[in-house]
């Protein structure tokens, strides 16, 4: 066997290895964020920070050991689904704990959404006076 294949084949081990170990660990650090964080919106970032970043590296980890040109095109392809599709859910998950008092509002240092929440309501109330 050619040394400097092996070399190349103990290389891209240790650097799938360390990729697995990582994701694994980001993976993790999202779980444990999960249960430990005190509220909402703290835990929804806990999970979708990490978790993006731990697939990443998995994925690559992945891609590196299948050691094939025609896998990589569909790790980026379910990459970038979860870089589409993570954000915006968590976006829809921090909305609907806003707007169900399932937040610590004391918590927040600045509540940007409360003014156009107020004149929702308002015109709401108004709409309902009208009928």
């Amino acid at each position: 066997m050619n040394p400097e294949a092996s070399l190349v084949d103990n290389v891209i081990d240790t650097v799938t290895a360390v990729f697995l170990v990582a994701g694994a660990l980001m993976s993790l650090a999202a779980a444990v964020g999960l249960l430990r964080f005190p509220d909402l919106l703290s835990r929804m970032h806990a999970a979708t920070k990490p978790q993006v970043l731990g697939l990443f590296l998995l994925l690559a980890a992945v891609g590196l050991q299948m050691r094939t040109w025609w896998v990589w095109p569909v790790l980026l392809v379910a990459w970038i689904f979860q870089l589409l599709t993570v954000p915006v859910s968590a976006h829809m998950v921090g909305r609907s704990g806003y707007r169900t008092k399932h937040m610590h509002r004391e918590l927040l240092s600045s509540d940007d959404l409360e003014a156009v929440v107020q004149k929702a309501a308002k015109s709401a109330r108004d709409g309902a006076s009208d009928s």
